[in-house]
Order: structure tokens, then C-alpha cells, then sequence
């Protein structure tokens, strides 16, 4: 630990704002992950339910089940569901509209996530380039070439670029592992809605 912290202070102030930067990006991959794992529910077993509670209990039944189900899934059936008695269109029309407030609720923060990723590089280069005009004006100042006097400077001016990769690739699993998790969300949302148009156009046949 002493190790990083040492590796930390000789890369300079640039080392500052990366680390901001990754204490940002870690916020929002806790905050993300939380919500992410809370929204996700077995798609299979809730529809079972639904279906089971449509053909029991109607309409009522089946949207108790959704209010009793967390994440987004069951929140634009239950959208759909309350608009039932308006007629399929009405249904299919909330739940477009419910699936598109969901889905920027799943993506929200995604975007800080991918600043992240763009800025923590792009500082590290700053900083080593800094660093680099740094270590050329030691050696004009010192008129001297040796390998110490360069190897020196150059080695500190390559440690924002090293760390700001570090941040970069960090936060680069979680996004993408993120964004795998919101497609299938997402995915889970239009599959199940086409359940329910049918269902109730099952329903009404009846």
C-alpha cells in the first residue's frame, strides 16, 4: 500500500484528478450494480405466475402479481394491465410508454460511466506529456543527457498514463458488464409484453 501511495505522489498533480475520477466511477458502479441486481427477476417464473393469476382471477389478479414483483418487467405489465379495460391498443400504448421510462431508468448513470472511461486515459496522457516538458527542461537545465537525468523524469511522467489506463480498464469490466445486464432487461421487457398482448387477446376470445 505504502508502495502505491509513493507511486501516487511521484506522478504528480495530474494524478489527482484521475483519482476523483475513480472514486466517481466506483460510485456509480455500486449505485448501478444495487439497481441493476434488484431490477432483475426471473422472467420465466413471474410470467407462470401472471399467466396462472390472469386466468384466475382476471385482470386484478394478475396485476396484484406485478405490484408484488420488483423491477421493470412487471412494472410495464402492470402499466399495461391498468389500462386493460380501455382495450388492447391502450395496453400495448402503455406499455411503450412504460418501457421507454424504464429503460432510461436502467441506463441512467451509464454515461458517467463512460466519461470515465474516456477521461481517465485522456488525463494520464496530459499529465505524462506534462511531465515529459518537465523532464526536457531538467536536462536543458542540467545540460546533461545521461541516462539518469532521463530515465528519471520520463519514468515519473509515465505513471499518470499508467494509472489512468488502470482506472480506465476497471471501470470498463463494469460497464460492459452492465450493459449486458440492462440488454437482457430490456430483452425481458419486450418478450414478456408480447406475452401479455396475447394472453389477453386469449382472454377476450374467450
Amino acid at each position: 500500500m505504502a508502495g502505491l501511495v509513493d507511486l501516487f505522489n511521484q506522478g504528480g498533480a495530474f494524478m489527482w484528478p484521475i483519482l476523483v475520477l475513480f472514486a466517481l466511477g466506483l460510485g456509480f458502479v455500486i449505485e448501478r450494480f444495487y439497481t441493476l441486481t434488484r431490477a432483475s427477476v426471473n422472467t420465466r417464473k413471474f410470467l407462470a405466475r401472471l399467466h396462472n393469476a390472469l386466468q384466475e382471477g382476471g385482470i386484478e389478479g394478475a396485476a396484484a402479481v406485478c405490484e408484488q414483483t420488483p423491477g421493470p418487467v412487471a412494472a410495464i405489465l402492470h402499466a399495461g394491465l391498468a389500462r386493460a379495460d380501455k382495450g388492447l391498443e391502450s395496453v400495448e400504448k402503455s406499455i411503450t410508454n412504460a418501457g421507454s421510462i424504464e429503460m432510461a431508468f436502467l441506463e441512467r448513470g451509464m454515461v458517467v460511466l463512460s466519461t470515465v472511461i474516456v477521461l481517465a486515459p485522456m488525463l494520464g496522457f496530459t499529465g505524462t506529456v506534462a511531465g515529459m516538458v518537465d523532464a526536457f527542461d531538467a536536462i536543458k537545465k542540467a545540460n546533461d543527457i545521461s541516462p539518469a537525468v532521463v530515465a528519471g523524469g520520463i519514468s515519473k511522467a509515465l505513471l499518470t498514463t499508467l494509472f489512468g489506463l488502470v482506472v480506465a480498464m476497471t471501470i470498463q469490466v463494469f460497464f460492459n458488464y452492465f450493459t449486458s445486464k440492462i440488454d437482457r432487461l430490456i430483452l425481458d421487457m419486450e418478450e414478456s409484453s408480447i406475452e401479455l398482448m396475447d394472453a389477453l387477446v386469449e382472454l377476450e376470445n374467450k
